[in-house]
């Protein structure tokens, strides 16, 4: 009996060591699905060379022309979309 209360306590104890590291892993892995995942690549190659202001345009994975306005976005240049993808809104301070 004494081994068996031992050997749960054991057992409880590594488990509250383990799941928490494993739900904090688990925030560390980026965006939640159907969360907001950022500027594609190719949002940021699209205002190379240009200047905060500057219209632009690159070709979305599904073959759509996504046409914007170059903005600074920490250090870089992004396209910022006229249209912003379904299901997201404008920012009201963009205007």
């Amino acid at each position: 009996m004494k081994r068996m209360i031992t050997l749960t306590i054991a057992t409880l104890t590594l488990m509250s060591l383990v799941f928490p590291v494993q739900s904090g892993a688990a925030q560390e892995r980026g965006p939640r699905p159907g969360g907001p995942a950022g500027p594609p690549p190719e949002a940021y190659t699209a205002c190379e060379g240009k200047s905060a202001g500057d219209t632009a345009e690159f070709e979305n994975p599904f073959g759509d022309t996504v046409t914007g306005t170059c903005e600074v976005e920490g250090d870089r240049l992004v396209l910022r979309p006229d249209t912003p993808p379904p299901g997201r809104m404008k920012d009201s301070t963009s205007d």
